[in-house]
């Protein structure tokens, strides 16, 4: 790919850049879009007796509400740490005593360079939620063993999601 990529659409959270074939590319190499974007966290909020907070989100992109972990993204210059406590409150209303930041990964590295910074949180407090005015955002708080068991059936289908539940029941007895 081509060393400056040409930025062709700036958003409040995220750009897309243009990437020519390399100098002596035959003249039938695509030209590559992709998105950068300043990074994202989520969040495994854990309450007493095993439970975990979930959302109920609406998604304009997939047309439909999703059962995911309470996220969002990066604002400049702030430290995941931080976006997980402010997107914690935001979306849920708890805010937690104790914060582990477990592996993170690439959300859809063929276009995407956007990292999800993962996050257990715990010893929560509950508190009213501060949601964006567009946001549609419901808690939905079940059983360890139900989180799981909904993954399985399929009713948890955000990537996000997926991955930190699945990770953290693998290591949760480890913490």
């Amino acid at each position: 790919m081509s060393a400056d990529p040409k930025t062709v659409l700036v958003t409040a959270k995220f750009s897309v850049l243009e990437h020519q074939p390399p100098a002596g590319t035959p003249s039938s190499a695509p030209v590559r879009h992709t998105v950068e974007h300043p990074g994202a966290v989520a969040i495994i909020p854990l309450l007493e007796d095993d439970q975990v907070c979930l959302i109920r989100n609406e998604r304009i992109a997939v047309g439909k509400t999703l059962i995911e972990l309470p996220a969002g993204t990066l604002e400049p210059a702030e430290p995941p740490c931080k976006t997980a406590e402010r997107e914690l409150r935001e979306e849920t209303g708890y805010s937690a005593g104790h914060w582990h930041e477990l592996s993170g990964f690439f959300m859809s590295p063929g276009i995407l360079n956007e990292r999800m910074h993962l996050f257990v949180a715990r010893d929560l407090t509950p508190g009213p939620p501060a949601r964006e005015a567009d946001e549609s955002i419901d808690n939905l708080v079940v059983s360890w063993d139900e989180a799981i068991a909904m993954v399985l059936r399929g009713e948890i289908e955000d990537a996000k999601s997926l991955a930190g539940i699945l990770l953290w029941d693998r290591l949760r007895d480890l913490h």
